[in-house]
């Protein structure tokens, strides 16, 4: 069986779906490899080292897709009219396509009527046996990493207190908003890095971890914060009436911080505004703000997602696109070790191929189509309508 690996195309994607590591393992299987020239350049991966781990390289995407019974992606395929390649066309009928793929009902609908069997790896259940394929968790740990590294960059002022013969200079404010995987990793990083932190969630579960790294809590609690997280672990859109209390308490905090790091997302939804306008208007001068989530709408009412914002008062929003691929080569190495493991997970050795039970709870989470068909329980009810 042949797997394709192609040249992520979508703006500002740097990363690749496999490395010369994977490569390897996936030869060691049975697999013949293919990837597409150029696949690894953005992420520090020239073509001759995927060469020299054992890969066939191909000049464009159709070559690569050439007989294909299973697709590696980071996002989803380019379709008709959004970009040069049309590479939904290409790839085969019957083939599996593991990515961070859109799962609407719209998309869904299209890889079936494609015949793609499409496994969405964003919609993996967070479970203890599923946390070493989990994409967004490594990708949200390097983002929340990442975060802090450009926010020290872009602070105008030392990060740790600097003592020296002329004087004192305090260490940096840090507050991080959203204590999830990429919260917690800036949390542990500002900490490192020599910042005073403070951190705030909604998650009751949050509190004690934002304090088991050296952090204090800053936050509303009430009845509805309770029950402020899914069984998966996500956290739920909360009423308008919380919002507007949390904020209150923040309000205050945020006036007295350097850097405010938000990193709130709620799955499937727009991302909560946390910071409103006047927040933003209350920090200092040469303050940084980091929004992680600006892919997703973002948590600050003036951040422009894909673009670095300097109010008139002197405060850089920090609105980049795809976090994760502003460190290229950790992100490509880790998400392309979640789609191995995904793939050993349910490898069948006899076969050489991978064989996917419905019935297993892994694979109903990430299964959005088969055999022309919409399955994922989430998507098919919308598609009879």
């Amino acid at each position: 069986m042949r797997l394709a690996v192609l040249k992520e195309r979508r703006p500002a994607e740097t990363r690749v779906a496999a490395t010369p590591e994977t490569v390897k393992k996936f030869i060691a299987l049975g697999l013949t490899v293919t990837v597409e020239a150029g696949a690894g350049l953005s992420a520090g991966i020239p073509d001759a080292e995927y060469a020299t781990a054992g890969a066939e390289l191909a000049p464009d995407a159709a070559a690569a897709l050439q007989g294909a019974g299973i697709l590696l992606k980071v996002r989803a395929p380019l379709g008709t009219g959004e970009g040069s390649v049309d590479e939904l066309s290409l790839i085969p009928r019957g083939a599996l396509m593991l990515g961070q793929l859109q799962a609407t009902p719209e998309m869904a609908a299209t890889y079936a009527q494609l015949g793609i069997e499409a496994g969405a790896m964003e919609m993996l259940p967070r479970i203890t046996r599923a946390q070493s394929m989990d994409i967004l968790s490594s990708q949200a740990n390097l983002a929340g990493y990442r975060a802090v590294i450009e926010a020290a960059a872009a602070f105008d002022r030392g990060f740790p207190m600097l003592m020296t013969a002329a004087g004192t200079i305090p260490a940096a404010n840090v507050f991080v908003m959203g204590a999830g995987v990429a919260g917690l990793q800036a949390i542990a990083t500002a900490r490192r890095l020599g910042g005073r932190v403070s951190a705030t969630d909604v998650r009751p579960a949050a509190k004690e971890e934002i304090k088991s790294l050296g952090a204090s809590f800053v936050g509303y609690e009430d009845e509805e914060s309770k029950a402020a997280q899914t069984a998966g672990g996500y956290a739920k859109q909360l009423s308008a009436n919380f919002y507007a209390k949390q904020a209150e308490v923040v309000a205050t905090h945020i006036a007295k911080q350097d850097i405010v790091i938000t990193t709130a997302l709620v799955q499937g939804r727009k991302a909560p505004t946390l910071v409103t306008a006047e927040m933003v208007r209350s920090m200092k001068p040469g303050s940084v703000i980091v929004d992680i989530a600006s892919d997703a709408g973002g948590n600050v009412a003036l951040t422009k997602p894909g673009e670095v914002v300097t109010t008139e008062g002197g405060v850089t929003i920090l609105g980049h696109s795809n976090w994760p691929g502003r460190i290229p080569a950790a992100a490509s190495a880790l998400y392309a070790r979640n789609l191995l493991t995904f793939l050993t997970t349910f490898w069948d050795k006899e076969a050489k191929a991978p064989k996917l039970p419905e019935s297993d709870e892994i694979v109903k989470g990430v299964l959005l189509t088969r055999g022309g068909a919409v399955i994922h329980p989430s998507l098919a009810p919308a598609q009879a309508a």
